[in-house]
């Protein structure tokens, strides 16, 4: 005998808040300025960040662009380097192993 489930889905056809599944379950969303202060204490301790409120400069997004740019540069230039060393050693492998294999024969 299955058990009853408390949780319901929305697909029932219930109209009266916007089929919101929030409501059936009553998990309630807490409102992000509630969340401002962890997120601001989160990034600093994870990433040395402090969240500044004022709009940037012209230049002071230009710049952030082109850190990303520069990170992601560096990013696929390390990316294309440890495939090509793994890649080498892989092929460096097959062919020794050709090599041996065909010395017995």
């Amino acid at each position: 005998m299955a058990r009853n489930k408390r949780r319901h889905t929305t697909g029932f056809g219930y109209i009266g808040f916007g089929n919101n599944q929030n409501v059936f379950n009553q998990s309630t969303n807490r409102a992000f300025s509630s969340l401002k202060e962890k997120l601001d204490d989160e990034t600093h301790y994870h990433f040395k960040l402090n969240f500044t409120h004022h709009t940037l400069t012209k230049a002071e997004k230009q710049l952030i662009k082109d850190k990303i740019r520069n990170d992601e540069k560096i990013r696929t230039r390390k990316t294309i380097l440890g495939f090509l060393i793994v890649f080498s050693l892989i092929l460096g492998v097959i062919i020794y192993l050709i090599n041996s294999v065909m010395s017995y024969l």
